[in-house]
């Protein structure tokens, strides 16, 4: 406000300075004379001002005509001029305008579009890092796989386009399915840039598909130290991967390496299943039946599992089936109302040949959640109390076509694994399995420790005894088993389905054992 005010003032007092001198000249009468090769010259006041006038705009005209000569000798000889500037801003007219085409052309799909567009205004444009990353995802969305590997590579040249053309090179690497070099290119990139998130995700997820733990675990931590993963989060993957570095070591035949690394892996996740148990018969080698005692009761306490059973059960391998029911109810009791519980204990019992017991301790698991192990343990029970081979083939026939309970499935892609393992064999995706019951139709049972084997009668005993036992192999291949065949109606040579291992852990029981404790259970007359 005030400088504006200031130069109000300014712009007065000079047009009343220059009226006053117009005045003055006019009042004095005097002027200017001038003589030029013998002629003299005199100007009135006014036309002297005008004289002055027109000299200076001469001059000036002089001065410019003079500037254009010689920007054009510069320009004839390549320097940088104002007739230069004028050419180069029409080609930057140009070439901004191919540019925006072609960006509008690559985010509506019009890949051959966007190709041409972003070439012309690579002609036009002195951006190469700006026209060649536009020219490479339009060779990605034609197809043009060739094109834009090539492109990215001349974006390696830049200093400031490297990474961009690393990561390029990266992903049409891992369309190809070259993972090795992938590897050593997310590496590259990781190296460059180790805040980015997906080159973290991509760098993790390829280390632990080459079993590069350790590799996986520097990844992790950075993960960590940006803040692109939360503490809890780490923990839990930090102890897959130090799970699957025991396992690899034990694969490889250093036990004291791998029950290290299966204690650090249970101590940085206490829930998780495959590393308490692998932790348990760590100890149970070592002879620490007590540490492997407190680790199986801390994780079945977050989530009961048939592994810890098998696990718990390891620990006594020869107690009597009424020790061994005695011993787990330190474990049973945990989660009494859990199915996975329930079960457990109607299977010891079983083994005990305490069928009523059996029956009470499966409750209503039958209405609630009839899973096929659930429906097996039923016929197990009807098995032992002496009901009609109907009764039990009717069970049975339930639990061919009933759910198979909770499964590793991943949290990706819904696939179905039999055992645990860190990555999907389907999406490769890192520590997605979870314990739980899959959404849709199931094509293959449960692991053997996920099924109680039935309690078959020998053959000498009559026709009630003869039941045959269907195995997870035959129900995963889809085979047909006749639940209801007989020694009249069998086929003597056809071969018999073996029995499934036992969820305690014991070896597989022949016909006519107790899956517990070897013992023949006691055939009803």
């Amino acid at each position: 406000m005030l400088w504006s005010l200031i130069k109000i003032l300014f712009f007065v007092a000079l047009i009343a300075a220059l009226t006053l001198g117009a005045g003055y000249l006019m009042e004095t009468g005097a002027g200017i004379r001038i003589a030029l090769a013998g002629t003299e010259y005199n100007l009135g006041p006014v036309q002297a001002v005008i004289g002055a006038l027109v000299l200076m705009l001469g001059l000036w005209l002089v001065l410019k005509l003079a500037g254009l000569l010689v920007a054009v000798v510069r320009f004839i000889n390549g320097d940088n001029t104002a007739l230069s500037r004028h050419f180069d801003r029409s080609r930057e007219r140009k070439g901004l305008q191919a540019l925006s085409d072609a960006l509008m052309a690559l985010a509506s799909g019009e890949g051959q579009q966007a190709l041409a567009k972003a070439r012309r205004a690579d002609k036009y444009l002195d951006r190469p890092q700006l026209t060649h990353l536009v020219i490479a995802q339009a060779a990605e969305q034609t197809g043009d796989r060739q094109l834009a590997e090539d492109t990215y590579k001349t974006l390696l040249t830049h200093d400031g386009t490297r990474f961009v053309g690393i990561r390029g090179i990266l992903q049409q690497k891992l369309a190809a399915g070259e993972t090795d070099t992938a590897l050593k290119l997310a590496e590259k990139a990781f190296a460059l840039k180790p805040k980015h998130a997906e080159t973290q995700d991509t760098l993790l997820k390829l280390q632990a598909e080459k079993h590069d733990w350790t590799g996986a675990r520097r990844t992790l931590a950075a993960k960590l130290k940006h803040g692109a993963l939360p503490r809890d989060v780490h923990r839990r993957r930090d102890a897959v991967l130090a799970l699957s570095e025991a396992k690899d070591v034990l694969a490889e035949g250093n036990s004291i390496e791998a029950r290290e690394a299966a204690i650090e892996a249970n101590r940085l996740s206490p829930d998780l299943i495959p590393a308490s148990v692998l932790a348990a018969e760590g100890y149970i080698r070592d002879g620490k039946p007590r540490y492997a005692t407190r680790v199986l009761k801390k994780t079945w306490e977050a989530q009961p599992h048939p592994d810890l059973a098998a696990a718990f059960a390891a620990i006594e391998p020869d107690e009597s089936p009424q020790a061994r029911l005695k011993r787990f109810n330190t474990l049973t009791r945990l989660r009494g109302d859990h199915p996975e519980t329930r079960m457990l204990q109607a299977e010891l019992l079983i083994a005990a040949e305490d069928f009523p017991a059996a029956r009470r301790a499966l409750g209503d698991l039958v209405e609630t959640d009839p899973t096929a192990r659930v429906l097996t343990i039923m016929a197990a029970i009807e098995r032992g109390e002496g009901s009609d081979d109907a009764v039990v083939r009717g069970w049975l026939t339930r639990a061919l076509t009933a759910s198979r309970g909770p499964q590793w499935v991943c949290d990706n892609c819904a696939n179905i694994e039999s055992h645990w393992q860190p990555v999907c064999s389907n999406c490769h995706s890192f520590d997605t399995l979870a314990w739980k019951e899959p959404t849709h139709a199931e094509l293959a049972m449960p692991t053997g420790t996920a099924m109680l084997p039935l309690i078959v009668g020998r053959k000498d005993t009559g026709p009630a005894a003869d039941l045959t036992v269907v195995d997870d192999a035959a129900l995963s291949d889809g085979d047909t088993v006749d639940v209801a065949a007989s020694p009249e109606s069998a086929d003597p040579d056809a071969p018999r389905a073996e029995a499934a291992p036992d969820l305690t852990g014991t070896p597989p029981v022949a016909p006519g054992e107790s899956p517990v404790n070897g013992a023949a259970p006691k055939t009803p007359a």
